[in-house]
């Protein structure tokens, strides 16, 4: 049980950053590489760990929000109108983002930050870590005695995955920049 606590607190806590943090899979593999954990709890806990530590750094960034300048707020709630405004919009980033690879850390923090309502946002990031988490846990087990593991582990602090997570900060930036009201159109005639 100590084993699962510690693995449930390290997945929150890595969650809590928006960037800069080792990604939760090299923790799952890790654990996959150097535990007898059964996968079936592994995959839960950490699943469970991350939605609630993602989930805690965008309400962390909504608290935040008010100290941005008027300009870049009324850009990201027009962002958040436009995401929200169709319910084929909001189904279909939820799919891409539920089984993206990409650090989901800014991703969260931004939606934080333009107050999307985040109860969808995590179930989506939860149910696509439980398929992602299945998938690595399941290698690592897989691979944990042969040499093919020791180079896995190895390449955990990739410069690619620093670059990545560091352009991706880059990107956040850039589109709060955006005047996304440009974007809204004046009225839908599929609405009344």
């Amino acid at each position: 049980m100590t084993h699962l606590l510690i693995l449930f607190l390290i997945v929150y806590g890595i969650n809590l950053l928006p960037a800069l943090a080792p990604p939760t899979w090299s923790i799952l593999v890790l654990y996959g590489l150097n535990s007898d954990l059964p996968i079936m709890v592994i995959v839960p806990v950490s699943a469970l760990a991350a939605a609630m530590g993602r989930l805690s750094l965008a309400h962390g960034c909504r608290l935040l929000g008010h100290r941005l300048p008027e300009k870049q707020r009324r850009n990201l709630a027009a962002a958040r109108r436009m995401l929200e405004g169709r319910q084929r919009n909001v189904i279909v980033a939820l799919g891409l983002f539920a089984l993206s690879p990409l650090p989901s850390g800014q991703l969260f923090a931004a939606a934080g930050l333009a107050g999307i309502r985040l109860g969808g946002f995590t179930a989506a990031f939860f149910a696509g870590r439980l398929i992602s988490y299945s998938i690595y846990t399941a290698a690592a087990k897989t691979i944990r005695d042969t040499n093919l593991g020791e180079a896995f582990a190895s390449t955990l602090a990739s410069p690619w995955g620093l670059a990545l997570q560091i352009g991706m900060i880059i990107l956040v930036a850039v589109l709060m920049q955006v005047d996304w009201s440009r974007f809204i159109p004046e009225s839908d005639p599929g609405e009344t």
